[in-house]
């Protein structure tokens, strides 16, 4: 984790970095070093990424700023560990190159989905047909993502319902 800190922070402050990919990884430093925030007065519960970007936005600006969060991470987390290094697993850098991820907006269900695509059945699913445990931490990941654009509480409820789900089943809601 510190490895990772350390590059969000380096391409973050690199004066070549583009102002799109400076702000996604300003979001995915965000999501690592706060996972929620809980505002006491009354049990309400903000996603780290809520604050920034996502607190006037719509669900279809929302659904972008994850589609944005999940391309940053497939691209900048790509190198493994150095050899005699701690090699930490991530679980959207090790997941297959030919899955693909589509994030939409549900606006009458106030809901966002984001949908695995192109999974290999022996990289998904173990032989019992049941989801493997790299696709279950997979689909894990991406809601850790959705949710950090969400809000909840007794005073305020869900901002949105999010679910991952690969096929026609739903791994996370």
């Amino acid at each position: 984790m510190p490895d990772r800190i350390t590059r969000l922070r380096a391409l973050i402050d690199h004066p070549a970095t583009g102002a799109g990919e400076r702000a996604a990884a300003q979001r995915m430093l965000d999501r690592i070093l706060a996972k929620s925030v809980r505002v006491p007065a009354d049990d309400r519960i903000y996603g780290a990424r809520y604050g920034r970007g996502a607190r006037h936005a719509d669900l279809a600006e929302v659904a972008e700023l994850i589609r944005a969060d999940i391309a940053f991470a497939r691209t900048v987390f790509t190198e493994p560990a150095q050899p005699g290094g701690v090699a930490v697993g991530d679980p959207i850098r090790d997941a297959p190159a030919a899955i693909g991820y589509a994030v939409t907006a549900v606006p009458g269900e106030s809901g966002i989905v984001i949908t695995i695509e192109d999974v290999p059945q022996d990289w998904g699913w173990d032989g019992a047909g049941f989801v493997g445990l790299a696709l279950q931490g997979l689909a894990e990941e991406l809601a850790d993502i959705m949710n950090s654009y969400n809000y909840d509480g007794a005073a305020i409820g869900k901002r949105f319902f999010g679910r991952v789900r690969v096929r026609d089943v739903s791994l996370v809601w």
